[in-house]
């Protein structure tokens, strides 16, 4: 429930909230240490949503980066806020929601279509967390034109006797000890690394991190592709879960050499295909619009690098085609769990 702090200086207007976040510039290699100014800081990229909590004289907003009021969905985080962050403090972070030993975006956005009256049953079975690697304000003073280096040195001070759900974002100088960190918590569904310059001020609304995502190669089975089988522009990525080939990806646009390569060992579909004839161009093959889907038998098995952004198995994100395997038969590539 609110807590009014009488006395207490009131946030500037634009941290009141919704409140502009600064954003990443993508890159495709880990910055070296002193690219940035002030030297980089790395940090886990952490696969959820953006969320800012401003907790001011009367209670405590979680808004999103698009500027959403998100309080009631997340209600486990909102009242840990207002019981452990002091009036006058405005946090940037990312909340997530674990299952087991591993990120899991889809339960992050079932919090988004859940019933109001059904939100802290939700919230009970599924906690969210906060891992928050900002401070925009603290005591009502506007933190954002101090260096990184300095909001960092408050954010550690201020999270300190934090507990669950609320916690601190890990952060480095060290560029290998940061490339360690993105392969082994890879497996947990962290999405990659970003580096923010130590010297810089905090800058909502521009693309001033830079940020590289962790990816690997895996193998999925080319189940069909968009445009036709002498001159496919995308691959439509296949695994099996319990016996039904389901659709878990597509690629980006296809190079000629591999539309060629693609082209040389596909082969059209009978009948018995259980993909439908078009699909949809949302990340889950859903969405409004759909194009046409040229069935392949899929017996091809091909090796794609994909990042760690999963939902339920099917990977959120583009793939990128590297070859043809093969040496490998559908049976080699792993199901959906």
């Amino acid at each position: 429930m609110p807590l009014s702090v009488p006395g207490l200086p009131g946030l500037p207007p634009d941290l009141a909230g919704p409140v502009a976040v600064e954003l990443a510039k993508p890159v495709r290699d880990l910055p070296a240490a002193g690219a940035l100014p002030g030297g980089c800081r790395y940090e886990p990229k952490w696969d959820g949503y953006r969320l800012v909590v401003v907790r001011d004289r009367s209670g405590t907003r979680l808004w999103s980066k698009q500027g959403r009021d998100l309080t009631d969905r997340f209600p486990d985080v909102a009242a840990a806020a207002l019981a452990q962050v002091p009036a006058g403090t405005v946090l940037d972070g990312e909340v997530v929601v674990w299952n087991g030993e591993r990120l899991d975006f889809g339960l992050l956005q079932r919090r988004m279509v859940t019933a109001p009256g059904r939100m802290a049953a939700q919230a009970a079975a599924h906690p969210a967390s906060y891992v928050a690697f900002d401070l925009l304000a603290t005591a009502g003073e506007d933190l954002r034109g101090r260096p990184f280096r300095t909001r960092r040195t408050r954010l550690e001070e201020l999270a300190r006797p934090w507990a669950p759900p609320l916690q601190l974002s890990p952060v480095t100088a060290d560029r290998e000890e940061a490339r360690g960190w993105a392969a082994d918590l890879r497996p947990l569904g962290v999405e990659g690394l970003v580096a923010k310059g130590a010297a810089t001020r905090y800058a909502g609304g521009r693309r001033e991190w830079l940020k590289v995502k962790s990816w690997e190669t895996t193998e999925v089975l080319a189940g069909g592709v968009i445009g036709t089988l002498e001159r496919p522009s995308q691959l439509v990525a296949g695994r099996y879960r319990d016996g039904e080939l389901v659709v878990v990806g597509r690629t980006g646009p296809l190079s000629p050499a591999a539309a060629a390569e693609l082209a040389a060992v596909l082969a059209p579909a009978g009948p018995d295909h259980p993909w439908p004839e078009r699909i949809g161009t949302g990340r889950f093959g859903g969405g409004r619009l759909s194009v046409a889907l040229t069935r392949v038998v899929p017996d091809v098995v091909v090796e794609v690098s994909a990042d760690a952004a999963l939902q339920a198995g099917v990977f959120r994100h583009p793939l990128r085609f590297l070859r043809v395997r093969a040496d490998l038969h559908p049976g080699d590539v792993p199901p959906v769990g």
